[in-house]
């Protein structure tokens, strides 16, 4: 079966430093920090104090209040991120064949706000009396749900939970849908919001996330100084569609996605495989899905949690798999200005790189400050540059050695 281009028609985003895609990008361009002191909840009795909290989102205006009440914050946030990108595309829907239309739409853990507050509820009133909403609040796959009842998609609708992985195997699993010929359009990305007690307290208990006060020395990647991941929320999406398709109807072209690879390194539940083979065979796998050398790359958005085991195994799988042109890579972590979405990571992240390429600029690791040897790459430090490149990689490495690749192309029409 030949198989078909794929490409990127809309984006929407809602992130720490911005309500839209475009309003992040410019943010993130301009190297803007979106961590700041946590304003949803008390942080008096916890030693984690900062996050990158989503300001100013109001649901209310991406849909009705009466539904926003039924729904997690996480999926309040893909949809809105949804609809941004629905518009952005100029896609009609009610012309299109419903079945060949489809929705994916990750998330790394899901509703666990509401698990946390109806819990709480539970306990203190009687579990009969928790909200009628809790489980479809609860349950991960409500974000994609929610995308599909909006504009009536009846296509696949899945949600992929594979950690920090998930919204990138959100859009490369949308990538195949399309160009193996199963759907014409699929509006794919990813979703989080667990800046909750729970959620934070289970992270600190492990050890995994920063401590620091100072925002701009908490989520500092690939800095001999990081010492954990600062939690992040937000929602990335994207309409990916067939090129065909959509050249038929006009629609402006962002960039091509043009290879996926995703493995696992059946290793450990956290912590990655020394060296970093699985991140390595992932970007390997991507690059050989597009029938792309090494070389070709110019840029990779980096994983770049700020801890101190993923971001030496991640320089290390970039060295295996790109040698001696890795020191010639620009390689550079947007969760410096983010902190880490979690399951929407990847697609955020796959939306800067989209964006790197067509304007031609390379988003900074910003906070940068002492160098590590174990990171030795050009990590873009603190101030973005203007670079024309032609390939792009955005990688996600996530809990349980779920780790995944996206190739993504300049569009030059």
């Amino acid at each position: 079966m030949e198989r078909r281009r794929v490409v990127i028609t809309g984006m929407g985003a809602k992130t720490p430093i911005g309500l839209t895609a475009e309003e992040s990008w410019e943010a993130a361009k301009a190297g803007k920090c979106g961590i700041a002191p946590i304003t949803q909840y008390d942080t008096t009795n916890m030693k984690a104090k900062l996050a990158g909290e989503v300001k100013g989102f109001d649901p209310a205006l991406y849909m009705d209040k009466r539904d926003a009440r039924k729904m997690d914050r996480f999926a309040q946030l893909a949809l809105a991120a949804a609809v941004e990108a629905v518009e952005a595309s100029g896609l009609d829907f009610s012309a299109e064949d419903p079945y060949r239309c489809g929705v994916v739409m990750a998330c790394g853990i899901g509703g666990l706000t509401t698990m946390q507050r109806d819990c709480i509820k539970g306990e203190t009133k009687g579990y009969d009396k928790i909200s009628p909403f809790f489980i479809p609040m609860a349950i991960g796959n409500m974000a994609a749900a929610h995308v599909s009842i909006k504009y009536g998609l009846k296509g696949m609708t899945t949600c992929p939970v594979t950690a920090c992985a998930s919204g990138t195997n959100a859009v490369g699993d949308a990538m195949r849908q399309i160009r193996d010929g199963y759907a014409e359009v699929v509006v794919c990305g990813g979703a989080e919001a667990v800046i909750n007690e729970l959620a934070m307290g289970g992270f600190t208990s492990m050890h995994a996330l920063c401590t620091s006060e100072d925002p701009s020395r908490a989520s500092i990647p690939f800095d001999a100084e990081r010492s954990g991941f600062v939690m992040g929320e937000g929602a990335g999406a994207l309409v990916l569609e067939e090129l065909e398709h959509a050249r038929k109807r006009g629609a402006r072209i962002v960039a091509e996605v043009a290879g996926y690879g995703a493995t696992s390194d059946a290793y450990h539940i956290t912590a990655p495989v020394p060296g970093g083979e699985g991140g390595a065979k992932a970007m390997a796998f991507a690059l050989a899905d597009a029938g792309v050398a090494p070389e070709q790359v110019g840029y990779i958005n980096a994983h770049g949690t700020s801890t101190p085991m993923n971001d030496a195994c991640e320089t290390q799988a970039i060295k295996t798999v790109f040698g001696a042109h890795a020191y010639e890579l620009m390689v550079s972590s947007t969760k410096s200005m983010t902190g880490h979405m979690l399951g929407a990571a990847g697609a955020v992240e796959a939306i800067f790189t989209a964006q790197a390429l067509r304007d031609g600029f390379i988003p900074a690791t910003i906070g940068y400050q002492v160098p590590d040897p174990a990171c030795d790459l050009d990590v873009v430090p603190n101030e973005g540059r203007k670079a024309d490149v032609t390939y792009a990689l955005s990688n996600s490495l996530g809990f349980g050695g779920h780790n995944a690749t996206l190739l993504l192309k300049k569009w030059e029409g």
